[in-house]
């Protein structure tokens, strides 16, 4: 049950550090140079999207739920305080994104459809650059807890 707990942590912190990555380096630039009708429109969809139990269950919270239970498990062990500290920075990345960037995906979301809403004013009240900028929060703070996820598997 330890290195399963341990290597379910790694595993899925890895996919979501990937995913903020690909956000990072992919996502929003290419969104960025779009006009205000593709951006609001994908953005959504995207969202909308992301909302699934892949990401949900076997990423984002499931990150929390196997190194909370990988920590546990390594009680007393060489592996704990390389996992505690990527629960640490893992807890980090998840209040950035429930109290950061949730918040505006909700709200470019509740915008409403592209076809009937002031496409420029929901864009500049997304503020692409605040949610760019903690977003390269998340992928360092949850890349690092990957690697410290990974560093433990060896302790």
């Amino acid at each position: 049950m330890r290195i399963i707990a341990l290597m379910a942590a790694t595993i899925s912190t890895g996919l979501v550090a990937g995913v903020f990555g690909l956000y990072a380096h992919t996502i929003m630039p290419g969104l960025g140079r779009t006009d205000d009708r593709t951006f609001v429109g994908a953005f959504q969809a995207i969202d909308r999207a992301i909302i699934n139990p892949w990401f949900l269950g076997g990423g984002f919270f499931g990150a929390l739920v196997f190194t909370v239970l990988a920590a546990i498990t390594h009680a007393g062990r060489p592996a704990l305080p390389w996992i505690v500290a990527a629960l640490i920075l893992y807890a980090i990345t998840f209040v950035i994104t429930v109290a950061v960037n949730v918040p505006r995906n909700d709200a470019i979301k509740a915008a409403g459809d592209p076809d009937g809403i002031d496409l420029a004013a929901v864009r500049k009240r997304f503020d692409e650059a605040r949610w760019r900028s903690w977003n390269i929060i998340r992928v360092i703070t949850s890349t690092t807890a990957f690697g410290l996820l990974a560093w433990a598997l060896t302790r």
